[in-house]
């Protein structure tokens, strides 16, 4: 049998399950750099941005949490240990960032990462037949070029 339980070309599958490890690697990632940012946010944009980062590291903790899912739903095994998330990662690493525009910077440039990983994804997926890794794909798309939209007005 060439196919999973839920119906899908397991080789197909496979090869997802490492598109979603390597998303997933670069979330966990991006979700630290959004930690640090919280953290240490200062100057007259602190009340506004301490507030948005929480926002965002929140959201991108349910992220993690549906990608971990979806690889076990095909499958695979998430990645989970931080070596693995460093060998992987092309999202900046945000260390000691205290600047307002270096800090919404640094989150434009981790999206924008993210979108490439995730657009191959949507790729792969709409290929395999994989209507949940696609579905999944598309929302985490339009959100985040909305959220890239807004946060480049405001660098703007």
């Amino acid at each position: 049998m060439n196919t999973t339980i839920i119906g899908l070309d397991k080789k197909e599958t496979e090869n997802l399950t490492v598109s979603l490890n390597d998303l997933l690697a670069n979330f966990q990632v991006y979700y630290q750099s959004l930690r640090g940012l919280h953290w240490n946010i200062k100057g007259k944009s602190f009340f506004e941005l301490h507030v948005k980062f929480e926002e965002f590291y929140t959201d991108s903790q349910e992220k993690i949490d549906l990608i971990a899912e979806r690889i076990l739903t095909l499958g695979g095994t998430p990645l989970h240990t931080f070596g693995d998330y460093s060998k992987l990662a092309k999202v900046p690493v945000g260390k000691n960032v205290t600047n307002d525009v270096e800090a919404v910077s640094l989150v434009v440039n981790s999206l924008s990462e993210l979108l490439k990983i995730e657009r191959n994804i949507l790729n792969e997926s709409d290929e395999a037949n994989d209507e949940g890794t696609n579905s999944m794909m598309s929302d985490f798309i339009a959100e985040q070029e909305k959220t890239i939209w807004m946060l480049n007005a405001w660098l703007n």
